[in-house]
């Protein structure tokens, strides 16, 4: 039987994920120090933890709404008000989703029909441009440079539209760059959001962890902004609940109303067991108290891994946000994923090539810092040697 003409040709042209193909090679290996995987080395909170295993205990396993439970709905709106500046109905306007990935996947179905484009900036998470093939919409790539920090300017944003542009995807802080855009910038591309009559999905995953006393900015908080953005957020990344997989997104009713049809006959609703310690990480001050703790340790180590990188010739730009730095490899001759299978063969440091989140990170290497000081000490020994001998 010939498989090829028988799967989708919209799966089919999709690859598969450049991290999780780079980081088979590690599984099962323990004499290797892993910065690839994007996810927190910190348990979740001890209380989240209790609030999951008690619901559990009193029996709470059954469905939800499709939306979500109206009390986690409901603590979601205060907290997004809070830390946003943007109010949601938590009625009709905020859906539970199962992760991040779910909501983005959503919006995207949601939204396009056939042959619609959708500006995303790059390098980006590698399932951006994935999502928009398998919904039937045209991707469009615009690069971020480093010497801008990788942060979309305006005028890249206008350079990319054309008559068929629906929607722009943002990602700030960003997945590999932990690129931030100042509030300035925000603002240009709002205006040209509201020119060109474009939905912004705006995925602020990582927007509690921010560094260097800069405040968060939502573009759904800008004018004329709310009316025409889904905003993305959810626990896995600042609350350290990657397991958990819940997000969930905030969106006009009809944005929200389109969303939930799809997500009932799929998903039906997230896990309650999941809503329940979400419910307890927003309304128990000792999680923000925790998340707080965390933002500063991911601070120390961003400072230090920055240093050492630049130190030893691997010119890589200071992070605003996220837990990812991503130094320039192109000097030393070697493809990024060469010089990560080198790097990962010869000192068992393993970390994601540049070119698994686009064309524009080639030359460029993903280390995440969310893992030990002192495996992070150890692994910048062990480039610095290796980058000696190139």
């Amino acid at each position: 039987m010939n498989y090829q003409e028988i799967i989708s040709k919209q799966v089919t042209a999709v690859p598969r994920s450049g991290i999780r193909d780079f980081f088979e090679l590690v599984i099962g290996r323990d004499d290797v120090i892993s910065l690839g995987v994007g996810e927190p080395d910190f348990s979740t909170p001890w209380n989240v933890r209790e609030a999951a295993i008690y619901s559990l205990e009193k029996g709470n396993t059954t469905y939800t709404s499709n939306l979500g439970l109206l009390s986690l709905r409901q603590a979601i709106a205060g907290y997004v008000k809070d830390f946003f500046a943007v109010d949601y109905d938590p009625s009709n306007e905020v859906l539970i989703t199962v992760g991040v990935s779910e909501a983005i996947d959503l919006a995207l179905r949601a939204l396009l029909n056939p042959g619609d484009e959708v500006i995303y900036h790059a390098p980006c998470y590698v399932s951006y441009s994935p999502s928009v093939v398998m919904a039937y919409g045209k991707a469009v790539e615009v690069s971020t440079r480093k010497e801008d920090g990788f942060a979309l300017t305006p005028e890249a944003v206008q350079a990319a539209i054309t008559e068929r542009s629906k929607v722009l995807m943002l990602n700030f802080p960003t997945n590999p760059t932990g690129a931030v855009c100042t509030k300035e910038q925000l603002e240009g591309i709002a205006k040209i959001a509201v020119e060109n009559n474009l939905i912004v999905l705006t995925d602020e995953i990582y927007s509690e962890l921010r560094y260097d006393d800069e405040k968060h900015v939502s573009i759904a908080s800008l004018p004329g902004m709310r009316e025409r953005t889904v905003l993305l957020h959810g626990f896995s990344k600042a609350f350290a609940m990657t397991g958990f997989r819940l997000g969930y997104s905030c969106a006009p009713r009809a944005l929200t109303e389109a969303m939930m049809k799809i997500h009932q006959y799929s998903m039906l609703c997230a896990p309650i067991t999941s809503q329940a310690a979400a419910l307890e990480a927003l309304e128990n001050p000792i999680t923000m108290e925790r998340v707080e703790e965390m933002r500063l340790d991911y601070k120390r180590r961003r400072d230090f891994v920055v240093r050492r990188l630049n130190e030893m010739g691997l010119e890589c730009h200071s992070p605003g946000g996220a837990f990812y730095v991503f130094p320039d490899i192109s000097k030393y001759g070697l493809t990024s994923k060469e010089f990560a299978m080198r790097l990962l063969e010869e000192e068992n440091v393993a970390a994601v090539p540049g070119d698994a989140f686009g064309e524009g990170g080639e030359g460029f290497l993903r280390c995440c810092y969310a893992t030990a000081f002192d495996l992070l000490e150890q692994a910048m020994d062990k480039m610095e040697a290796f980058v000696k001998r190139l």
